[in-house]
């Protein structure tokens, strides 16, 4: 099956997209691939371990957690209701006190005695006096404890001894008053610190004490209840405790090893820490993992689908969508090759080694032979795999070399503009030297690094040298890869037009000293033709250089044409008509022939052979008419084909065109338009616009273009008086 066969197969474009990934991944597939180590603990390391991605050291981190909440000391809360409780508890005493004093006194309260009877008695009849009621002190202090039981806690039982009771009992209220007043102040102000601890309850204990003993006559078995009443005041806050262990624990960030990060040199011990982080790291028990491979597939296909996309709505009106694709994996391929060969001195430790990888490359070729979107989407692309492709950890990205490669890539579409000549491509390529020069710059500087070190200036320098050649070297294998495309594909990029529209290409040289005439038709018609091309959106630069060549064939017989006749006898006048059709005819497939010989692109081909079309030869079918009416129409008009470009057709409308109006003696606007509708109209009725997109409103923007340019050509000019010397 021949290439031109396969190209033509249902699911050809199928086949290049699968190949598309399948470069990629096979290019990309060893940076993502997980190194296997050998690593055995109390073993020497073999070669610097690092990281091959970021991962979280959880033992290391539930470590310095369980310190920092061991650091937290327990809180203590005062409790304000203490001091409260033991001053009730002492007020009551005293309460108890008196009201105990007060009923003893109602007990040993002599009764009153009864009144004298009234009369009948003798006065001396008195009635008795009672006795008073004098109570013990066994019955005082038995009275008492039965009304203090339950009310006094067990630690004042030492202190209250008998012989203290009955004391207090004899003690009058007013004094009673005092020392309860004097006991609940010294009892508050001691408990108004905080007592935490036993020496802190001691001390307090003895500012009781020694207050109550500086206000006088206070005994001592007041002070004794008021110190025992000073407690500790402080307690255990479980929910606070907490909390603030919480907090500290919140505090610590989690213990982070980062991508690329040593976790072991060459040479060293590797002890139970560093083996504990190599298996955190998964180089211990390695296991084949699909996971990395399974991303790397899920990127391949989004840029894959992206191209599916872009390629759908690609232009398609000169060459297939298959030959675009099989241009595009081929770039693609080249461009990936190239920066997999670069990325092999890494080995060098020159991490920034894809500072000199032509990627720029890629990104012109594929503007000059495809188009603009593509080449701006593919330079993303090319940075994506170069990010994988330059990375110093299977599976990690290098986003610096990545940025980088896309900038270069995307200023090279961006400044290389469509007019572009091989002297274009090296002013981009010195161009994209400065932007590459620029971004090492800014890339640097983003690291918050010191420029004013002789290392750092000697890695700058470097990298800046690294970042010129890559421009430099991208323009140059541009420059040398371009023509093979162009032949092998028969592509025409803008700079083969140019290249082709040189007065010094052997063609036009031919045209122009075999058939001048034809020559200076030919100029015309490209002026026309270029103009009406960019009206409507189609390839002006292409139509120019069709037109120079479209007359070609006219070289063979040139006198036949009445343009180089030069004011000779015109030959046709001898010739019976049917031989001058036949040689006016032959000069579209003449040319064609002409071209093809000289290996010219085929769209300048197919213009030479459709820029007639299948128009009639009225001049030559009226005159042969009228020697034998039996004469078919078909027999007096061009073999064809139609035109089937845009390009095409405006051409062969302008060759008509031109020939009509340099006919006429004095081209006026008005005869102008009249004849460029005419002949539009008349190709129109014909058909020769019916196998090419042209609509009615181009043909109309195309009719305009015509009538402007033709008109600058042949504008009037001051008719000066014959004889008229110029004065001095």
């Amino acid at each position: 099956m021949s290439f031109q066969h396969l190209k033509a197969f249902k699911f050809y474009h199928v086949i290049i997209y699968v190949l598309l990934g399948l470069i990629m991944f096979g290019i990309m597939f060893s940076n993502v691939k997980p190194e296997k180590i050998n690593v055995q603990l109390f073993s020497t390391a073999e070669k610097t371990i690092v990281a091959p991605h970021s991962f979280e050291d959880r033992e290391a981190t539930e470590l310095l957690r369980k310190e920092a909440a061991d650091k937290v000391p327990d809180q203590f809360i005062r409790d304000k209701d203490k001091v409260y409780q033991q001053i009730a508890r002492v007020e009551n005493f005293f309460e108890v006190l008196m009201d105990t004093k007060n009923q003893i006194a109602e007990l040993e309260k002599v009764p009153e005695t009864s009144p004298p009877p009234q009369g009948g008695a003798d006065s001396s009849e008195t009635e008795e006096q009672p006795e008073s009621i004098k109570l013990t002190d066994a019955e005082k202090l038995k009275l008492l404890k039965e009304t203090l039981e339950g009310q006094v806690p067990e630690r004042w039982e030492k202190e209250l001894k008998d012989e203290n009771l009955l004391f207090l009992l004899a003690s009058k209220e007013a004094d009673l008053t005092r020392y309860k007043n004097a006991s609940v102040t010294a009892i508050n102000n001691a408990m108004s610190r905080d007592i935490h601890t036993i020496e802190d309850a001691s001390e307090a204990k003895n500012l009781a004490r020694t207050e109550l003993s500086q206000s006088g006559n206070v005994p001592s078995v007041i002070i004794n209840i008021s110190s025992i009443s000073v407690i500790q005041n402080v307690i255990y806050d479980s929910a606070q405790t907490q909390e603030k262990k919480q907090q500290a624990i919140d505090a610590i960030e989690p213990v982070r090893i980062s991508q690329g990060d040593t976790l072991v040199k060459a040479g060293q011990f590797i002890d139970r820490e560093t083996y504990r982080l190599l298996t955190a790291a998964g180089f211990v028990n390695q296991s084949d993992n699909v996971a990395p491979y399974a991303g790397l597939l899920i990127i391949i296909g989004l840029m894959i689908f992206a191209l599916v996309y872009l390629f759908k709505n690609i232009d398609t009106a000169i060459h297939s969508k298959n030959t675009y694709l099989t241009m595009y994996l081929l770039i693609f391929s080249i461009t990936l090759i190239l920066l997999k060969i670069f990325s092999f001195f890494q080995t060098l430790n020159t991490t920034e080694i894809g500072y000199i990888a032509p990627v720029a490359m890629g990104a012109m070729l594929i503007k000059m032979l495809i188009n603009d979107r593509i080449a701006i989407f593919s330079s993303i692309i090319f940075g994506i795999c170069g990010s994988f492709i330059f990375n110093m950890v299977p599976g990690a990205m290098n986003y610096t070399v990545g940025s980088y490669l896309i900038i270069s890539a995307v200023a090279s579409v961006l400044f290389l503009n469509q007019h572009n000549r091989r002297l274009t491509i090296l002013q981009t390529g010195l161009f994209v030297s400065f932007i590459n020069v620029v971004t090492v710059i800014a890339l640097i500087l983003l690291t918050n690094r010191d420029l004013t070190g002789m290392n750092e200036l000697l890695e700058l320098g470097i990298n800046g040298t690294m970042a010129v050649g890559s421009g430099v070297v991208s323009a140059v294998l541009t420059i040398g890869i371009l023509p093979f495309f162009e032949v092998g594909f028969g592509m025409l990029s803008t700079m083969k037009l140019l290249e082709l529209s040189n007065p010094n290409h052997p063609l036009l040289r031919k045209i122009l000293m075999e058939t001048p005439g034809t020559y200076h038709h030919s100029v015309m018609v490209a002026n026309l033709s270029e103009s009406a091309c960019e009206s409507v959106g189609a390839n002006g630069l292409l139509a120019r250089v069709a037109s120079y060549y479209h007359d070609i064939g006219k070289t063979k017989r040139p006198h036949y044409f009445i343009e180089n006749q030069m004011g000779r006898a015109n030959p046709h006048d001898k010739l019976p008509p049917q031989t001058s059709k036949n040689i006016i005819i032959a000069h579209a497939t003449d040319g064609a022939q002409i071209l093809k010989d000289h290996n010219m692109p085929k769209e300048i081909v197919d213009i030479a052979a459709q820029h007639h079309g299948t128009t009639l030869l009225k001049f030559f079918y009226h005159k042969a008419k009228e020697q034998n009416e039996n004469i078919k129409e078909e027999e007096y008009r061009y073999p064809g084909p139609k035109a089937t470009s845009k390009e095409a057709a405006i051409v062969g409308t302008a060759d008509s065109i031109e020939a009509a109006v340099r006919s006429l003696n004095n081209p006026t606007p008005d005869k102008i338009e009249t004849i460029v509708k005419a002949i539009i109209k008349d190709r129109l009725q014909d058909g020769q616009y019916s196998d090419c997109d042209l609509t009615f409103k181009e043909l109309e923007e195309i009719g305009k273009s015509f009538c402007e340019t033709l008109q600058g050509i042949f504008h009037s000019r001051i008719e000066y008086p014959k004889g008229e010397e110029e004065e001095s």
